[in-house]
């Protein structure tokens, strides 16, 4: 008689990311483990309320507003809640300024702390292993590979996000742009751009 044959478990999901995560959802809905109605209301928070959207709307405001430019400077977290934004993962955050001299980017080294309410959820990249050493220790060469190349004289500065400090980088004004209000301005924005991995778009 043959040996019984054993799936590994993960082996009776589906393969497709989403299709899994809805199987999973229904397998821990039925075991009474999660309440649907309280999953819904998570992912709506981070599908709408938080998310790279808000980051946006706060260099849009950046970009058009030299005092609340000023407000950053002094005190991001404060500036940042003028705008009705806050919640965990976003206190204590520092906004550091692109300019022609300094292309600045973040990494968390130790683990993944992200400025939540204005970028959302965290890509996968952001919390792998590669990315938070190279970032530190070649951080030009994985700009590259994100198709960031900087001029030969713009130095690149890395700041290392904590539990008690979180940043926010402010991309530089592209070109061009003189004549938009926020919400354009808002829609160059990246979420990339914002973690300094990526640069605003441009107007078509």
């Amino acid at each position: 008689m043959p040996h019984d044959h054993h799936e590994h478990p993960h082996s009776l999901l589906p393969s497709d990311p989403a299709l899994r995560v809805k199987a999973l959802e229904t397998i821990l809905t039925r075991k009474g483990l999660v309440d649907p109605a309280a999953l819904d209301a998570i992912l709506d928070t981070y599908e709408r309320k938080v998310g790279p959207h808000l980051g946006a709307q706060v260099v849009a405001r950046a970009w058009s507003d030299p005092a609340f430019l000023g407000e950053l400077r002094s005190d991001a977290s404060a500036a940042i809640a003028t705008l009705g934004i806050s919640g965990r993962q976003g206190e204590h955050v520092v906004a550091v300024e692109n300019t022609p001299e300094v292309h600045n980017m973040v990494v968390c080294t130790l683990c993944s702390c992200y400025p939540w309410p204005l970028l959302g959820i965290p890509p996968a990249w952001y919390k792998s292993d590669a990315y938070r050493a190279r970032a530190v220790r070649e951080p030009r060469k994985v700009l590259a590979e994100f198709g960031v190349t900087l001029p030969e004289g713009q130095k690149v500065r890395v700041w290392d996000s904590t539990a008690e400090v979180r940043y926010l980088v402010i991309p530089m004004r592209p070109a061009g742009t003189e004549g938009l209000g926020e919400a354009d301005l808002a829609a160059l924005v990246t979420r990339d751009s914002m973690i300094g991995t990526g640069l605003p778009g441009v107007p078509s």
